[in-house]
């Protein structure tokens, strides 16, 4: 799989992420390009920038990084930290990023699939019995009541993200990886980060084996 060169054009999304605290498997990872020759590293602070069309999500996700990365010793700012809304999301913007807090490499991550699928499913019936004697010897009054659910869809998504580590001395890539998740959820699920959270425990572990960070 290509991607685009990111310092010269930082593609827009119009996929939609997904953020479930669903049944979900941990990304499946495969690295798509080994650490050039000519790296400089390994890093010691790392511009985070995921792109995503909702800014939440972007700004959730790159917290969830930060902070994994912070774990393991290596200093990081997550890009929504210093821009809202209505910064335009460009090459110039990540660029003024990078000199501002001396970077010496930006970690990108994007979306590059999302496929849903939805299957209606049987919800369990609910019943309730009322027993009552009767005027018979032994004999005995049963009214049962069903209480029907209607039908509920259940959603498995599969998603790819793609993540690239750029330095910022070169302003190339010198590694990227891909990750493939599929996550379970019923229709009426309560949302939550559990995705994130395995994305960015994935990535940075990569990260770190691959020896890109000063821990």
């Amino acid at each position: 799989m290509s991607y685009e060169f990111f310092w010269k054009r930082v593609i827009l999304l119009t996929g939609t992420v997904v953020v479930l605290a669903a049944c979900s498997m941990g990304p499946q990872i495969t690295r798509t390009q080994d650490l050039s020759a000519s790296a400089d590293a390994p890093y010691r602070k790392i511009l985070v920038v995921v792109l995503l069309p909702s800014f939440d999500s972007r700004r959730y996700f790159e917290d969830e990084v930060v902070r994994q990365l912070a774990i393991r010793g290596t200093a990081a700012v997550a890009s929504t930290s210093m821009m809202n809304t209505k910064t335009p999301v460009s090459r110039q913007t990540f660029l003024t990023m990078v000199e501002k807090i001396a970077a010496d490499a930006v970690v990108v991550t994007q979306l590059v699939s999302l496929e849903s699928k939805g299957t209606m499913k049987d919800m369990n019936p609910r019943s309730t019995h009322n027993i009552r004697p009767t005027y018979y010897y032994n004999v005995w009054s049963v009214e049962l009541t069903e209480y029907v659910e209607p039908q509920a869809v259940e959603f498995e998504h599969s998603l790819v993200l793609a993540t690239q580590l750029y330095s910022a001395k070169s302003q190339e890539a010198v590694w990227a990886i891909e990750s493939r998740s599929k996550v379970v959820q019923d229709f009426d699920e309560v949302k939550g980060f559990t995705v994130i959270v395995n994305e960015a425990t994935a990535i940075t572990a990569h990260l770190s084996s691959d020896g890109l960070l000063a821990e």
